[in-house]
């Protein structure tokens, strides 16, 4: 395997970010970072996918009314939604590593208190606190993404996804296990994957290097990286020996007032119009499909008293369907690009889910298992690649402000979906009405630059040409309004 290296005798003695992640390779160093945020992931499958399973519980044994069983889903989302503005805010100004150790902190915490709930006022204000942070988990996605080399990007950021289809499977095997024993336990055990993802962020996730030149901390950054080679089996001492420097990329301080700036205020609008479409479409289809498979269920824990007697068997097997699209769009993404895979999957999501909508009540349990299966694969193909070009499109000094703004949109969508498919609105009608948004969100996402080849952040709205010439892949796609759009665009293979 050839790397990028910069030894004693190489010539260039000032190298940037990209060039110096590039020269550590991918390996047992990234290895460790993936396990400490795909447990993050994981953490967030679990604590939005038990929601399905508790608050129609609760609303058996506590006897609560459909609008306070939606409630209880919704406050979730909104916490997550004033989590992500605030910890992704922090992730920019203090650190990555900081808001990643507190999100997982508050997670854990407010997992396990939510087994001590005593009535439903309790349950929502806990609740709404585990959303808090979960909404901060943008930041170890970023990390991730800030520590691998452009050649295995694309696809290593999609292997993270696993862990959250790992979490949707967890989930119902968890409710089978322990909710006929005690919703408590159950809550207790969706909670351990966070635990163990702050565990291992604290032991083994340093700042990002990217970061720390953002802020000028130029020897720190060369300490990380030099740690990351050793970690990866490479000598740091060939690798980056001592008259290497790295390149002053210190860039202003960024917030949200920037990315309505002339600047990014297009990529902006496009990017919160598909993460709002993405989320009310991928937790619209999960909702969806458990009011389709345990509509009779419920009903009957209503009149007899006790859990509900949930179609395990039709959950999970849709749950499962997740591997299929993660797996798929993993192969086809660096082939396809970016934007073509979300305008697909966001397109046949929405006439799949139409599809289940028509057909609840009519057609049969299997036919209804197979369109229930199809519409969670492309809503995983679909989330999974606007996580990874949102992580991409940004530049570092407002990566993860911008990525969490995005988030919180996403959240807002999120947030929306228990009241349009979780209250007395007819079935067909929620199926119509997310067609209709999820063809919106395939519009918005196509209106999106194209991040395929390129280095993180060096990406913008059009392909534009120099001097009459394409740009070659991998260079870098300069910013363009205005007067500037005369200019000649420099190209570099450094961070912005």
């Amino acid at each position: 395997k050839e790397l990028n290296m910069v030894g004693p005798d190489a010539a260039e003695k000032i190298i940037n970010v990209d060039d110096a992640i590039e020269s550590i390779g991918f390996g047992k160093f990234q290895r460790r970072v993936l396990w400490a945020a795909g447990l993050c992931f994981t953490a967030d499958a679990t604590e939005i996918m038990l929601l399905s399973f508790l608050s129609l519980t609760l609303q058996s044994e506590w006897e609560l009314t459909p609008r306070q069983t939606v409630n209880m889903t919704s406050c979730v989302f909104a916490g997550s939604l004033v989590g992500t503005l605030t910890l992704g805010y922090l992730g920019d100004h203090l650190g990555r590593r900081p808001a990643f150790l507190l999100s997982c902190a508050i997670i854990s915490l407010f997992g396990v208190f939510t087994s001590f709930a005593t009535g439903y006022s309790s349950l929502l204000g806990i609740r709404f606190m585990v959303g808090f942070g979960v909404g901060g988990l943008t930041v170890p996605f970023d990390i991730f993404a800030e520590f691998l080399p452009t050649s295995r990007r694309g696809k290593n950021l999609l292997v993270i996804e696993y862990f959250w289809t790992a979490g949707s499977l967890m989930t119902p095997l968890l409710a089978y296990l322990t909710l006929e024993v005690s919703w408590r336990l159950f809550v207790i055990l969706c909670a351990v994957p966070c635990i163990i993802s702050g565990f291992l962020g604290a032991c083994l996730v340093p700042e990002s290097p990217r970061w720390l030149i953002s802020v000028g901390q130029h020897d720190r950054a060369l300490a990380v990286l030099r740690n990351a080679a050793a970690v990866n089996g490479l000598n740091p001492d060939i690798v980056f020996h001592k008259d290497v420097k790295l390149k002053d990329e210190h860039v202003e301080e960024s917030g949200f007032k920037d990315l309505l700036s002339r600047k990014w205020r297009r990529i902006t609008i496009f990017l919160w119009l598909t993460w709002v479409g993405y989320a009310i479409g991928y937790y619209g289809t999960v909702l969806t499909v458990t009011r389709v498979f345990d509509a009779d269920a419920v009903e009957g824990a209503n009149t007899q008293g006790g859990t509900p007697d949930f179609d395990y068997k039709a959950i999970f097997i849709s749950a499962s369907a997740e591997i299929l699209g993660l797996f798929t769009v993993i192969n086809t993404i660096d082939r396809f690009g970016r934007i073509p895979s979300q305008v697909t999957s966001y397109i046949f999501g929405g006439i799949l889910l139409f599809s289940l909508s028509m057909a609840s009540g009519t057609a049969s349990n299997n036919v209804l298992i197979v369109l229930a299966f199809f519409a969670r694969a492309f809503a995983m193909m679909g989330s999974c690649v606007t996580w990874v070009s949102t992580a991409e499109i940004l530049t570092t000094d407002i990566r993860t402000t911008g990525h969490s703004a995005a988030n919180a949109m996403g959240r807002t969508g999120a947030f929306m979906s228990p009241y349009l498919v979780g209250t007395n609105t007819p079935i067909k009608y929620v199926g119509t009405i997310m067609l209709a948004i999820q063809i919106v969100t395939a519009w918005a996402a196509y209106n999106l630059p194209e991040s395929k080849g390129r280095d993180l952040g060096h990406t913008s709205l059009e392909d534009a040409k120099v001097d009459g010439e394409e740009e070659t892949e991998g260079s870098e796609m300069a910013f363009r309004y205005g007067d500037d759009a005369t200019k000649p665009a420099t190209s570099s293979t450094g961070i912005v």
